[in-house]
């Protein structure tokens, strides 16, 4: 579904923050991609989308990231920004979470029927018709989950979808995550809820792939999170741990 092929780049000259990053991501998987601030997980999302360009070939579904392909990438690609106030750009949610089934030629009865399905999912009905401005943090992080959903995307890319989020919501997000049937990719400091919603995770150092493997094993490896400027999951603290 996903494939980045010697993918280099950087925001300064002779400063790279991804060099030749190569990986694939088969239709219906999860993966979690971890990594210590500056790493290059949010460049990894913004490159495939278009948002950045580099060098090397990224391709969605089979077909090359490209400036004329964008449109058709973009309908494939559903993506949870880190700051919800980046993404929520309509007055109401509702407003927001209609927006793009419409623009993908819905009838108003069809978009409609997808908002509600996703409201009652998440359990968010209450928010249907809430100005984004008056909603808290944590409400908008999950309204701006709720908008990606609407769009039925093939692949959901989400940037910290767990940040902002009281334990309850977090919980939803979780549990949402876990059920939905499209590629994942989740980059997150929060390695808890990587353990939780991710079968493979890819870790992420200068630019490098440092490791990349089974969820369960990596993020048990004490001795390579900590080389790499992470720790166990929270979850795993203080059981006897053995390295992979």
């Amino acid at each position: 579904m996903i494939e980045f092929q010697k993918v280099s780049f950087g925001y300064e000259k002779n400063r790279p923050v991804l060099r030749d990053l190569s990986f694939r991501i088969e239709r219906g998987e999860a993966v979690g991609l971890i990594g210590a601030n500056g790493a290059g997980k949010s460049t990894v999302m913004k490159l495939l989308l278009g948002l950045l360009w580099g060098e090397g070939r990224i391709l969605v579904d089979g077909l090359e990231v490209r400036r004329d392909t964008l449109p058709e990438i973009r309908r494939k690609l559903g993506f949870v920004l880190q700051n919800s106030d980046d993404q929520m750009f309509m007055p109401t949610v509702y407003e927001d979470m209609i927006f793009a089934p419409l623009n993908y030629m819905l009838s108003r009865e069809e978009a409609e029927a997808r908002v509600d399905a996703v409201l009652e999912r998440l359990g968010l009905q209450d928010l249907k018709h809430r100005y984004n401005h008056k909603i808290s943090g944590g409400e908008k992080r999950m309204a701006a989950i709720a908008t990606i959903l609407a769009m039925e995307p093939e692949a959901i890319l989400m940037d910290e979808p767990s940040s902002a989020l009281d334990p309850y919501n977090r919980r939803v997000v979780i549990r949402t995550i876990r059920e939905l049937s499209q590629t994942k990719l989740i980059s997150s400091h929060d390695l808890d809820m990587i353990l939780d919603t991710c079968q493979r995770v890819i870790l992420l150092s200068d630019g490098h792939i440092a490791a990349d493997g089974p969820a369960e094993q990596l993020l048990r490896d004490r001795a390579l999170l900590e080389a790499n400027r992470l720790e166990l999951p929270l979850s795993l603290m203080g059981r006897s741990q053995r390295s992979y």
